[in-house]
């Protein structure tokens, strides 16, 4: 099991920020503000059915996943909490949370869903996630030029979801979860969430005035679809999740806990697992 830390970000979330923060660049801008669209619904998800999870285990295995679990919620709470107030910025600006709304009703489609196949989309997001998470850690020019305390906030959010990786996973091995319904869920999650994110940043775009530059798609082709790009450079981490034998902690989550090092003075300590 692994040892779960509260944090609290130590950032200034009430002054405004630019419409561009992310360096002044349009879609960079447009694209992390759409996965932060996507998060405080998301998160609120992903604790919920790591939650029914765990009330679903029987009391041995209650007693062996409780305390990550706990501090799993605590960390998807706050960031929760924090992007909520990012967001709070976006609307103010004038965007539309499409992505939000549509998470809405997407959840109530499949409120009856088995809890293992609520528990399964929850590791596959989280899985995309992670793996995301490591390359921004490892791709700082993702983040250059942007407001300090907003790059602050992505490298300190990837930390963490680096860091609890392997939760939801665990959970739906603990709940009998098998392989055929775990890779049907994951692609599954991998049309909805890439297709969701994709089409709340062109809506970004679309508000911000940029869709239709050649610079907004230069920049989309740089940040995603470069050799190492965010989406061409992890199809690999991406395929590992259909082995049959894969694990989260198979990937490496150095640059997290490097980060978390170096950086105590971003945050502060609310809470460990009991």
């Amino acid at each position: 099991m692994t040892d779960l830390v509260v944090r609290r970000l130590l950032i200034d979330l009430k002054t405004p920020f630019p419409a561009r923060w992310n360096g002044g660049d349009a879609f960079r801008s447009a694209f992390f503000n759409a996965l932060s669209m996507s998060f405080p619904a998301g998160e609120q998800f992903f604790i919920d059915s790591v939650r029914d999870g765990l009330k679903a285990l029987s009391s041995d295995r209650q007693q062996m996943m409780a305390r990550e679990v706990q501090g799993f919620i605590g960390q998807e709470a706050t960031h929760r909490r924090i992007h909520a107030l990012f967001n709070e910025h976006l609307e103010k600006q004038g965007c539309d949370n499409w992505i939000e709304r549509n998470a809405a009703r997407r959840r109530a489609a499949h409120a009856g869903d088995d809890l293992r196949n609520q528990v399964a989309a929850t590791a596959a997001t989280e899985h995309f996630t992670a793996i995301f998470a490591d390359w921004i850690l490892r791709h700082p020019e993702a983040l250059e030029g942007a407001e300090p305390r907003l790059r602050t906030l992505w490298q300190w959010h990837s930390a963490e979801e680096s860091e609890h990786r392997n939760t939801a996973f665990d959970m739906y091995q603990a709940l009998g979860g098998n392989h055929y319904w775990r890779i049907r869920v994951f692609k599954y999650i991998t049309v909805t969430f890439l297709g969701d994110v994709a089409r709340q940043t062109v809506r970004n775009l679309w508000h911000d005035g940029s869709l239709f530059k050649w610079s907004t798609w230069r920049s989309c082709g740089k940040l995603l679809f470069a050799r190492d790009g965010m989406i061409r450079g992890n199809t690999g981490l991406w395929r590992d999740y259909m082995a049959t034998d894969f694990h989260p902690s198979q990937h490496p989550a150095a640059l997290s806990q490097q980060w978390l090092r170096d950086n105590t003075s971003q945050f502060a300590v609310v809470g460990h697992p009991a």
